[in-house]
């Protein structure tokens, strides 16, 4: 069995809502400099990140590198120059003439500071005007020419404190010009005046007036010359 309801029409009541956005709160304006305020504290731990990540990246490209590990420089055991036929000279500081240095050749080498000189003579000045010649076929020495090692028919002339001439021949002979010392192991013949000596070896000193002579020594003696030259001892 169905049942049907019926309900009567209803009459139809008007309903106004208003103006159109009626009944909405409307939200209040906001100034643009508070809005401003409000972005910027939004974003602005943003915008410090980022300005430090920029910093960093300009700070790691500017950073200079570390230099490199200095290179050690290799000292060539070869001369670096060399000269030929030629004359060094050395003044002390008042401009007086103290050495000249004449040779043949001349070569450097670098890494120890040396020379050596082909057909080499020396002529040097002491403090009080004496004279000191020297000669070699060759020599080795320091770059200032000061102390020298002569070789090959080596001589040195020197005189005592009388002006007798003092002659020292060998094939090896080292010069000391400043401190005014001859020393050799080699046989070495001597003359002081007109007296004249045959050793196995010398240590002549100027300012000590001493001239060591090592064995075995045979001498020709001459008694006026031989007070003049100093203190002669023999070693065997």
């Amino acid at each position: 069995m169905s049942v049907e309801l019926h309900l009567p029409d209803l009459p139809e009541v008007p309903i106004s809502l208003g103006p159109a956005g009626a009944g909405v709160p409307r939200r209040p304006r906001v100034p643009w400099h508070r809005r401003l305020r409000e972005l910027l504290s939004a974003y602005l731990p943003l915008l410090l990140l980022l300005l430090l990540s920029l910093a960093t990246w300009w700070l790691v490209k500017n950073t200079p590198l570390p230099a490199p590990p200095p290179v050690e420089r290799v000292v060539r055991s070869e001369p670096d120059y060399t000269m030929r036929q030629f004359a060094l000279e050395r003044f002390d500081g008042q401009g007086r003439l103290v050495m000249r240095i004449e040779g043949a050749a001349l070569h450097h080498y670098p890494d120890t500071d040396r020379v050596e000189i082909e057909g080499v003579s020396i002529r040097a000045v002491a403090a009080d005007g004496r004279l000191t010649l020297a000669r070699a076929a060759r020599a080795i020495g320091n770059g200032d020419g000061s102390e020298l090692q002569l070789l090959g028919g080596a001589e040195v002339t020197s005189t005592t404190a009388d002006g007798q001439p003092v002659v020292m021949k060998s094939e090896f002979l080292h010069a000391f010009f400043v401190t005014e010392r001859v020393r050799t192991r080699l046989p070495v013949r001597v003359s002081v005046g007109t007296t004249d000596i045959a050793a196995g070896g010398l240590d002549y000193d100027h300012g000590a007036r001493r001239l060591e002579l090592r064995g075995p020594v045979k001498a020709t003696l001459d008694p006026r010359t031989t007070a003049a030259a100093g203190t002669a001892k023999g070693a065997p």
